[in-house]
């Protein structure tokens, strides 16, 4: 899953970006400051920031210059001003794309994809999987549906987006505290809600904490998950 940062002071706006890039499967966090959103680069890794001009503490395009001294992740420009030579001045000044107010979030997870592929091909990286497969689960971020030996699993949107995150990963033991920051979007939380998910997931799953197949807690650590001993190679 991409994981995206909204740069929103309106609330009403941010919430609606919030649920509707969280439904097409992207990993948000929000603010709605400036010097909020060079915090959050500061400390997490995104794969693309929104940015609206019209902050409360600092003009978007002042942002702007300072978020390119801190990543060059890319940046897409969301402004009601839609001035030829504004625009000009901004991707000149390191925005990668720019879209005018009001527009839909299919528009806005178009240009997003666009950008995430053309950084892929200068980064060399390759793009992410359209399924990703761990053992008999097969998981499909885009269309948010998950299998268990091609038996259709029933989740919920937290469950299927720790599975996602969680597969994403095969394997490899995710800290609680990334859990957190990347599934929920807290920088701090409750262990235990990490616990209860996992619980409900492992049902689903067919699983228990004491006879677990795919999620494997390791105390004081995080979790990985990781194919069945007898499906391993």
């Amino acid at each position: 899953m991409a994981s995206v940062l909204v740069v929103e002071d309106d609330q009403f706006v941010r919430s609606a970006l919030i649920r509707q890039l969280t439904e097409a499967s992207y990993t948000v966090r929000s603010v709605g400051t400036a010097l909020e959103a060079l915090r959050e680069v500061a400390h997490f890794r995104f794969d693309v920031v929104v940015l609206d001009l019209g902050l409360p503490d600092l003009d978007g395009s002042e942002a702007l210059k300072m978020l390119r001294g801190l990543t060059d992740v890319p940046v897409i420009i969301a402004t009601a001003r839609d001035d030829e030579a504004e625009i000009v001045r901004l991707l000149h000044a390191g925005a990668d794309d720019y879209l005018v107010k009001p527009f839909s979030v299919e528009h806005l997870t178009a240009r997003m994809a666009a950008v995430l592929r053309r950084a892929r091909a200068v980064s060399g990286e390759p793009a992410p999987p359209t399924e990703l497969r761990v053992g008999g689960l097969a998981i499909d971020p885009l269309r948010r549906q998950a299998e268990l030996d091609g038996v259709p699993l029933d989740l919920t949107r937290r469950e299927f987006d720790l599975l996602a995150f969680l597969a994403g990963r095969p394997g490899v033991v995710v800290p609680r505290r990334e859990l957190l920051a990347e599934v929920w979007q807290q920088a701090y939380g409750d262990d235990q809600t990490i616990d209860v998910h996992l619980s409900w997931l492992r049902r689903k799953l067919g699983e228990t904490a004491a006879r677990p197949r795919y999620l494997h807690t390791l105390r004081g650590v995080g979790v990985k998950l990781e194919p069945p001993r007898e499906q391993q190679p």
